[in-house]
């Protein structure tokens, strides 16, 4: 496994900046490694279809271009999907749907190595990551200390024991999640409403005074300076289905218009709408 670039700038306390893919295209990861402007890509799995063969090669190309990879998984079988993702050279996962502070020790785990003094269950396999760190040395060990543990604080129950999780050894980040709190509480598609946004506030502060990041979800910087005034360093803006999206509604709007000015209305192709139709009808993160 390549130096983990993530872990190194949360090491030094310096801020990050990722983005997140939906697609397994290794070119589109690549287009995003030439813009220069991010640390580590978020493959969010938990979305997208993909297969082993497909991981490999999505992370070869974050290491061609000197970035880290981050995989967000579904909640079950996590410990199946983060041995696999981690054996295909993902250096960081974003646990989902977490709960309990049991469950966040068994994510923790899953990704640690099952040797003294580590406390995981990783042991060792000739995967792609293994291969390359020596399989069962301490290198390898090493490079499994590596990984970024992150855990998404999404559900009513794992508010209700933000102090618990926050006190479990290894955990290394925490990614607040407003649509599945929102729905979790009785209040679906509230995510931005005051009772949820107050819930974000108080989750993000308390994760700061722990010493534990919260990484903040931004659709456009601008969004940025409520999360710098709280102090939060790390960032993850930007999803390549919605990018696309909400370039083709805009652009293709404006290009209709301009031609139909000149050769008047023709029927679009389908009304615009849904509940995907404006970028503020979307949550930051699931």
């Amino acid at each position: 496994m390549r130096p983990n670039r993530f872990r190194q700038l949360l090491r030094e306390g310096r801020p990050t900046f990722g983005t997140h893919l939906f697609t397994m295209w290794p070119t589109i990861v690549e287009v995003v490694g030439h813009t220069g402007n991010f640390d580590y890509i978020e493959f969010s799995g938990e979305y997208a279809p993909y297969d082993l063969n497909q991981l490999e090669n999505w992370v070869r190309a974050t290491e061609l271009h000197g970035m880290s990879s981050m995989i967000k998984l579904d909640q079950e079988p996590r410990v199946w999907l983060s041995e696999r993702a981690i054996g295909a050279g993902f250096q960081s996962v974003l646990f989902a749907d977490i709960r309990t502070p049991d469950e966040v020790r068994k994510a923790v785990a899953a990704v640690r190595a099952d040797a003294p003094g580590h406390g995981g269950i990783h042991g060792v396999a000739d995967r792609r990551s293994a291969m390359m760190n020596h399989a069962g040395t301490q290198h390898y060990i090493e490079a499994l200390d590596d990984i970024v543990v992150a855990i998404m604080i999404e559900k009513a129950a794992a508010v209700e024991q933000l102090d618990e999780i926050l006190a479990v050894p290894g955990i290394d980040m925490i990614q607040w999640g407003p649509a599945d709190y929102a729905m979790s509480i009785g209040r679906p598609g509230d995510w931005y409403g005051p009772e949820v946004e107050r819930v974000e506030r108080d989750v993000f502060e308390r994760c700061i005074k722990a010493g534990v990041p919260p990484r903040a979800e931004l659709s456009n910087p601008k969004d940025v300076d409520r999360f710098l005034e709280m102090g939060v360093k790390d960032f993850c803006m930007g999803t390549d289905l919605y990018v696309i999206y909400d370039w083709m509604r805009d652009n293709g709007r404006v290009l209709r218009d301009a031609v139909e000015k000149v050769y008047g209305a023709a029927p679009a192709a389908r009304p615009a709408g849904g509940s995907a139709d404006t970028a503020e009808a979307r949550p930051p993160h699931a």
